[in-house]
């Protein structure tokens, strides 16, 4: 789904019409998390998570760690959002598809070893039977099945906390403040322009990083740009600083299982602007494979503004 607008619109009259829904919602999500049961893995767990519906940059975030932890025999652990998979199965990049075990996985399974696990304590049993000493959990925050040692809160510093409100009245799975105090540390991606970090205030450390793109090969470039991710506006952001002229988007639902079809419009379209078809990371693995070597995508990966500080966080907290 896209989110709706009013989601970041502080004084929305269809925010305050599903009022009585975002309180029931957001009651019947404390109460499974304080009746659910917790499990503790005899290796350290690190979950990245965000407290808003939608992207924020936690898969670029997870890798991201996985780089910083590259002496650690460490495994990812994820839901497999999207895909039919409910495991626990590790992910074969050769073998699996995003209809399998979602899109996410696949970028993860590029960079270590990758679980897709609807029950993140079984997951994480399967990790563990497989060596791993550290897992690194890619969502779950609001999942109380596995304890977590590091809780890393990851924020669009463009989108911030959206209107304030819970679904269905805003973006937020759990208010701000239920959700930062069960979190370590809080990463705060690009340009904070929704004051996120004054929403945050002393409450807990901020670690600011950007993603950037890893090639210029499109620099100066005609492209149609197309995305299905969390905020589309961030990808089609990216390829103007870069220098690119977009002469069509198209922006597609979180997730979006891309049909043949569908594609070949979309190269169609830029060949009559005389444009190259150009889409995200995450986008490319849910093209159906006959189309993927028509399109081009962008890689990026995330640089952090102090990465001594990240490492000295981490390493104060691992064993």
């Amino acid at each position: 789904m896209k989110a709706p607008a009013f989601w970041h619109r502080p004084d929305s009259t269809a925010a305050f019409l599903l009022t009585p829904l975002e309180l029931i919602y957001d009651s019947v999500s404390r109460l499974k998390r304080r009746t659910g049961k917790t499990e503790t893995a005899p290796v350290p767990v690190i979950c990245v998570g965000n407290l808003v519906a939608g992207g924020a940059g936690k898969t670029p975030v997870a890798l991201a760690l996985a780089a910083m932890l590259a002496d650690r025999n460490l495994a990812f652990l994820t839901r497999g959002y999207g895909g039919r998979e409910s495991g626990p199965v590790r992910v074969d990049p050769t073998a699996h598809t995003a209809p399998d075990v979602g899109d996410e996985a696949l970028l993860l399974a590029r960079a270590a070893p990758t679980w897709v696990a609807r029950d993140r304590p079984r997951g994480a049993q399967a990790a563990l039977r497989a060596g791993a000493d550290l897992i690194i959990m890619d969502d779950g925050f609001q999942n109380p099945s596995l304890a977590k040692d590091i809780s890393l809160i990851v924020v669009d510093g463009a989108t911030g906390f959206g209107n304030g409100r819970v679904m269905p009245a805003g973006p937020l799975r759990e208010t701000v403040a239920k959700g930062l105090s069960r979190a370590d540390a809080v990463i705060l991606m690009g340009d904070d322009t929704a004051q996120a970090a004054a929403a945050i205030g002393q409450r807990l450390p901020i670690f600011r990083a950007q993603l950037r793109p890893v090639s210029d090969r499109l620099t100066g470039r005609r492209v149609l740009a197309f995305a299905g991710i969390g905020r589309p506006q961030k990808f089609f952001d990216t390829l103007l600083e870069m220098g690119c002229k977009i002469v069509a988007r198209h922006e597609f639902a979180d997730h979006q299982p891309y049909k043949p079809e569908q594609i070949m419009q979309l190269c169609e379209e830029a060949a009559a602007l005389d444009a190259t078809p150009v889409t995200t990371e995450k986008d490319l693995v849910r093209l159906p494979p006959e189309a993927r070597p028509m399109v081009e995508a962008l890689p990026v990966a995330l640089t952090w503004d102090d990465p001594d500080a990240i490492a000295d966080f981490l390493k104060d907290r691992l064993v």
